[in-house]
């Protein structure tokens, strides 16, 4: 298990430094596709509970209450894009829980044209990820270990790809409703790219996730915190092609420089504060009862990147419901994306 790890962890290493936003493949394997995940801001990597969903955020997720759980997430994004994720968990009384889920992300259809101008055939875009589940807890142990391997398949037009992931997480929960997780995310490699260009290596987005979840005794909520992108630094987004010096509307929260040393001072504090605060996501699990419970959480850096310079609004920000009647569930989330645009997803859960 240590050699597993470490392993992980060298091969994140590696290449974390120079993964920078928007120089990575498969971006579609970031979207929350649940949505519990959603309305817990993006992930829900550290909440133990009996709903299949949860394995989404964490393969160290997935127990023996979630045995027979089938479950179907669906959203309507934007214009003609649709994506959505099916799953199913089964419990082995002596080998363990396994699982298997398909995420797929439809762009719709675009009419094609050549170099010239001339219309030629219609043609589609997707992206599937096909997921294997296991998961074990440690004899005698709050520890469970968990991990999903992936299979990738990107189709646009006549361009394919192909690649091979896994994710690794390790959570720990104990009888006072403390859940500490740390996942590793798209650990793996391409092995077929959508063209032989030179200069042009895909990459998957790995991650590194820390997250925490508590729940007081007599409380009837939860609060938890995912730390996201561990292995890098800086995540604020330096347009490539700017060149003035001039703050990116991307990046409402960088300062302009001062020449006084106060001012100097304040200005690296904040900005290194922000950036901080943009690996944060909180939020909350508000139980209402057995079977109904709502969430609110806030992801900072989402706010940040859909900010404007003129108007800040509520970007970052979403919440969403469960409610379960006897072996069936229902869920909703609501996320602020832009002012322009928003995102909802309704999932439905079964027990068979």
């Amino acid at each position: 298990m240590k050699k597993v790890i470490a392993f992980i962890f060298i091969s994140l290493t590696i290449n974390g430094l120079s993964q920078i936003g928007g120089t990575t493949s498969y971006r579609f394997l970031d979207i929350p596709m649940t949505a519990r995940a959603a309305g817990a801001g993006g992930s829900n990597m550290s909440i133990w509970g009996d709903d299949i969903n949860l394995i989404y955020s964490n393969p160290a997720l997935l127990n023996a209450t979630m045995s027979r759980q089938v479950a179907l997430n669906y959203s309507n994004y934007v214009g003609d894009l649709n994506f959505g994720y099916v799953a199913y968990a089964h419990h082995l009384k002596k080998y363990g829980n396994v699982g298997g889920g398909i995420e797929f992300y439809d762009y719709g259809k675009f009419v094609g044209y050549d170099e010239f101008g001339q219309k030629t055939k219609d043609f589609k875009a997707n992206d599937y990820s096909i997921n294997l589940n296991y998961a074990k807890p440690f004899e005698d142990s709050s520890f469970n270990v968990g991990v999903a391997l992936k299979t990738i398949i990107s189709q646009y037009d006549v361009y394919q790809s192909y690649a091979n992931a896994i994710d690794f997480g390790i959570t720990y929960h104990s009888k006072q409703n403390l859940v500490i997780s740390l996942l590793a995310r798209n650990v793996g490699f391409v092995w077929k790219e959508y063209s032989n260009s030179q200069g042009q290596t895909q990459v998957l987005p790995r991650n590194v996730q820390l997250g925490a979840s508590y729940k007081a005794s007599k409380a009837p909520f939860k609060v938890f915190i995912v730390c996201d992108n561990l292995l890098r630094w800086n995540l604020k987004y330096i347009s490539p092609i700017d060149t003035t010096g001039k703050s990116n509307p991307f990046n409402a929260s960088e300062t302009p420089v001062d020449s006084t040393k106060y001012q100097k001072f304040s200005n690296r504090f904040g900005n290194r504060a922000d950036n901080f605060m943009r690996h944060m996501t909180i939020g909350t699990e508000i139980v209402l009862s057995k079977n109904f419970n709502l969430r609110i959480a806030y992801n900072y850096r989402r706010q940040r990147e859909m900010t404007l310079p003129e108007r800040r609004g509520a970007n970052g920000l979403s919440f969403g419901f469960s409610l379960k009647v006897k072996r069936f569930g229902f869920s909703y989330s609501f996320a602020k994306m832009a002012f322009p645009g928003n995102s909802s997803i309704f999932g439905i859960s079964a027990t068979i």
